[in-house]
């Protein structure tokens, strides 16, 4: 991880990406289409003087697939296209490449529809998760998984001086999260909790009791609805049995990207909610 990483200088916006495509992201799902559409034989392109004009519509190839993205996605006139395969080849790629993230997600979504392909559709999603991507292809579309609104709100949360505790514990669970070499999902959810006992025990003034006493004696206070207290103190339980996080670490767990990431914003939707009531 780099040095900008570590001491969180990059936006979290970078990180869990929502509004942008980072060039690790293109080239992987790049490689990916490359790999598991156009290098087979009838795919993949061929240097010579091919004619792109292939009425064979029951094969996908390059030809036929640029005639239905000229047509339905550019929407330009047919004759515009270059009569040589690989020279359509290369204009689809060098748009991929230069296009604005959305129009990246606007191909792409175009690109997997046309094929329907299970295995591809797999490979990309497991791009999107391992780069962190804001959005999963299912059913047909690219669906939004994370908002502008959770990005902000971990963007706040981290830049509260108040909490120096909290912000060192949900800086650190968002460096567990983003390493892209060696992610640690169990060592990041363990610390989003733990600020959220953090700021539990800040606002019950108990110093040296865990999670589950602080938010007790919040509800005692009278500062916490008693159905908030329990899906936390549900969710906290989750990380504590036998199957969880802070329980028998040497067990591994099947723990992926998306939890690591539902908890993080999750414990500072409740971190949020928690100093409102101070």
């Amino acid at each position: 991880m780099r040095f900008s990483e570590r001491k969180g200088y990059i936006e979290v916006s970078k990180v869990i990406q929502t509004e942008s495509v980072s060039e690790e992201l293109r080239n992987l799902v790049w490689s990916i289409l490359y790999e598991i559409l156009w290098t087979q034989p009838y795919f993949k392109p061929s240097p010579q003087t091919v004619s792109a004009y292939d009425h064979s519509y029951g094969k996908k190839t390059i030809g036929n697939f640029s005639k239905y993205l000229w047509l339905n996605y550019f929407k330009k006139p047919i004759d515009s296209r270059p009569l040589v395969a690989v020279e359509t080849f290369q204009i689809i790629r060098n748009h991929f490449f230069k296009c604005k993230w959305f129009e990246f997600y606007d191909l792409l979504e175009f690109i997997l529809n046309y094929y329907e392909n299970d295995e591809l559709n797999n490979l990309v999603n497991s791009c999107f998760e391992r780069e962190l991507s804001g959005y999963k292809f299912i059913c047909g579309q690219i669906t939004d998984i994370t908002d502008k609104q959770e990005i902000e709100m971990l963007e706040n949360a981290l830049a509260d001086k108040d909490f120096p505790n909290v912000k060192a514990h949900l800086q650190r669970a968002l460096e567990l999260l983003s390493d892209r070499k060696n992610p640690d999902y169990r060592n990041s959810i363990k610390e989003s909790i733990s600020a959220v006992e953090s700021i539990a025990k800040e606002i019950a003034q108990t110093p040296k009791a865990e999670l589950g006493d602080a938010l007790k004696e919040i509800d005692k206070q009278g500062k916490l609805h008693g159905a908030m207290k329990k899906a936390f103190l549900n969710l906290y339980g989750y990380t504590s049995d036998a199957n969880g996080i802070r329980h028998a670490l040497m067990e591994e767990s099947n723990l992926a990207a998306d939890d690591a990431k539902f908890f993080l914003l999750a414990c500072t939707s409740f971190i949020n909610y928690l100093k409102a009531k101070m």
